[in-house]
């Protein structure tokens, strides 16, 4: 290879990306690093803050956009930075709270809406809440989406509208601000407001100033830059080139086909116990990684895994499409389609259905048992999965691929096809219910139906031609459908005894295994959703249709559209009484330091630089109580490359004494357990 063959190999197993703007290379990081601890070791920024780690808090919360040079478009999408590799962002841009504003250049009117509104309090997860709002900003008025009625927004106002503006942050968790002054933060953008309804603010006086936009920080969109021109001609001046190998010696190999990921699978150094094959990694935050990883497959840039195919039998989803996008493609469509966009917009948070797709959910419940809402609603729906396994394709039922003992690494998930059911005479409802309607929360039962039916001329019955119901995560390894209630539905009509012995039966269906919690709660929400489902069919024997409208599905608990699920349901009021004689002490007057938080500028602890060489420490923990410490063992991907030493009990000098806290009236207690540990999680070293 010539010198300039050797240069541009070169550049392609470096990770370029542009942080706020600016040009980074990620060169000679692990094939491991989270896209947070690159941001926040070898970058200024400091905004993102590690949370959770699980992609549930959304304090880390960044903007990803991606160039396609052939079409000349930015694609821009929020996503937790703790679980995205750094190594899948070559060629992307990330902007984070610093970038849209700071104290050099300004800050941007969501930061300083959010410190007017009193939308900060402690400030750690508030530059996470800033990028949520400001990326549903950038989606809204990205060019070519209008508002309802297609009429532009009044100035200074967005596109969006009150709803998406609360489902902004429906992600991000606050433990202590509280979500009304931050959801009037959110709202203050949304065309639709009426800004009489927003709570106290610094911009008027609540009950006497006349609240007026004009009063808010000016807001207009496109002000942000989200993807530089020199990363665009960097990519563009590619174009050309001869593609780069799929591997590097960074980690991290890019197939481009099928049959080049198979190529990798043929490799002799492919080893499914340190090799992990990814598409967003948003699962890292389910299954933590207890072995590490020295090599990774990103299958992200498989054209045969994105494929999107609508035709008059049905639609089409490759395995590595987001769900997000998902609930695009599934919203403009069938009612049965429309009611599995609704589910699924339930699922996970905004920000991690951006990158989590759709074959990796699925692939996680038949693979690892995730209790998944995603399969109990495609399984309902009739759908079918194509798989690639080392040898042939096959096409499954999505029950026969749950049903099937955990695929191996080298089993591929292809695409998923859902059936165009049409809407007559066909009924869909799907249900869940987790500890909260929104955000991180997995369910505690989640259930799916499909009826056919038909009606009786003569007597006005409702029959049941056909039905499929799926019931999962009551604690069982997967979805399951209740073949037994199945049965003795069809070709009944609906009635208070049909009801009740369906109920019956499902009793002695629905049966978790052991060990699972509150199993009695569980089965008795199975038991509720069949119910609701079978006395909506009851209610509507004359017309059945009416029982497919949109917003019946309940994906917060209820069905039926006593509620409606895509409306958070949030309403509050403040009024206050303001004395004069303590003046200015109740006025709201913006927090000193709001928008240094907001724009991620503010610095906590952990924003202080370690010094150089710094080691550090993790407390080792005992498993067992009144147990006797015989050693402490380290698995050997820890101890050959993580590990430096084991502080214990015997580590204490002489003269010292083994006391880590003192407390008068109860006495000392120790630092380590030595030689019995005292209880269950005692600290046995460092």
């Amino acid at each position: 290879m010539g010198s300039l063959g050797k240069d541009a190999a070169a550049a392609a197993e470096r990770v370029v990306l542009a942080v706020n703007s600016a040009r980074h290379e990620a060169a000679g990081v692990d094939p491991s690093t989270t896209l947070l601890e690159f941001l926040r070791t070898r970058t200024p920024v400091r905004g993102p803050k590690l949370g959770c780690g699980e992609g549930g808090c959304g304090a880390c919360v960044v903007l990803i956009s991606k160039y396609d040079p052939a079409t000349d478009e930015v694609t821009e999408f929020s996503a937790s930075s703790c679980l995205t590799l750094v190594g899948s962002l070559n060629h992307c841009s990330v902007t984070t709270s610093e970038g849209i504003g700071n104290t050099r250049d300004g800050y941007h009117p969501v930061q300083q809406r959010l410190a007017g509104f009193h939308a900060s309090q402690c400030g750690f997860c508030t530059p996470g809440m800033c990028m949520s709002i400001f990326s549903s900003l950038v989606k809204a008025d990205k060019p070519g989406t209008t508002t309802a009625g297609d009429h532009a927004p009044p100035p200074g106002f967005s596109k969006l509208t009150c709803a998406e503006a609360e489902h902004a942050v429906s992600g991000n968790l606050c433990r202590c601000t509280g979500y009304r002054p931050i959801l009037d933060a959110c709202k203050s953008f949304a065309a639709d407001v009426d800004l009489e309804d927003l709570g106290l603010n610094s911009f008027w006086k609540k009950g006497t100033d006349r609240a007026d936009v004009g009063k808010l920080p000016e807001y207009s969109s496109g002000s942000v830059c989200t993807f530089p021109e020199f990363l665009k001609s960097e990519i563009k001046g590619q174009m050309n080139d001869v593609p780069a190998a799929i591997a590097g010696e960074d980690g991290w190999y890019h197939p481009r086909s099928i049959q080049e990921l198979h190529s990798l699978f043929d490799s002799n150094w492919f080893d499914e116990n340190s090799v992990k094959i990814v598409a967003s990694n948003t699962g890292a935050g389910v299954y933590k990684d207890q072995d590490l990883y020295d090599k990774y497959i990103d299958i992200k840039g498989i054209a045969e895994l994105s494929v999107i195919d609508r035709n008059s039998k049905g639609l089409e989803i490759g395995a590595a499409v987001s769900i997000s996008k998902a609930i695009e493609v599934f919203s403009d469509g069938t009612p049965v389609f429309r009611k599995i966009a609704s589910h699924l917009s339930k699922v996970a948070s905004p920000f991690v259905r951006n990158t989590a797709t759709v074959g990796g959910n699925v692939i996680m419940a038949q693979r690892l048992q995730f209790p998944s809402d995603i399969a109990t609603v495609l399984l309902a729906a009739g759908s079918t999965v194509t798989i690639q396994t080392a040898s042939k394709m096959l096409c499954l039922t999505l029950d026969e691929f749950l049903e099937q003992p955990p695929c191996d690494a080298k089993t591929i998930l292809l695409s998923i096809f859902v059936p165009d059911w049409g809407s007559d005479n066909v009924i869909f409802e799907t249900s869940r219910v987790a500890p909260r309607p929104f955000g991180n929360a997995v369910s505690y039962v989640n259930s799916a139906f499909l009826a056919r039916t038909s009606g009786d001329g003569a007597s006005g019955e409702l029959i049941i031609e056909d039905i499929c119901l799926a019931f999962g995560a009551y604690g069982v390894d997967h979805t399951t459908r209740a073949r037994k209630v199945e049965e003795f539905l069809k070709g009944q009509s609906v009635s208070a005894p049909v009801i009740l012995e369906a109920v019956r039966l499902l009793k002695d269906t629905i049966m978790p295994s052991e060990g699972t919690t509150h199993p009695e709660y569980r089965v008795s929400l199975a038991v509720s959703f069949l119910f609701s489902f079978l006395s909506s069919l009851g209610n509507n024997q004359i017309e059945p249709a009416k029982a497919i409208a949109p917003n019946g599905s309940c994906a917060n608990g209820s069905m039926n559209g006593q509620v409606a699920s895509e409306d958070l349901q949030i309403r509050s009021r403040q009024e206050l009484v303001f004395n004069d004689e303590y003046k200015p002490v109740g006025k709201p007057i913006t927090k000193s330091g709001a928008e240094l938080q907001a724009s991620g500028e503010a610095v906590y602890v952990d924003d202080i630089p370690a010094p150089k060489d710094c080691i550090y420490g993790a407390f080792i923990y005992s498993t067992h109580p009144h147990a006797h410490i015989k050693g402490v063992n380290f698995r050997p991907s820890l101890a050959s490359e993580k590990v430096i030493g084991v502080i214990t009990a015997k580590d204490i000098p002489a003269g010292g004494k083994n006391v880590g806290a003192g407390i008068n009236m109860l006495g000392t207690e120790a630092l380590f357990g030595d030689p019995v540990s005292e209880f269950a999680g005692q600290n046995i070293g460092i």
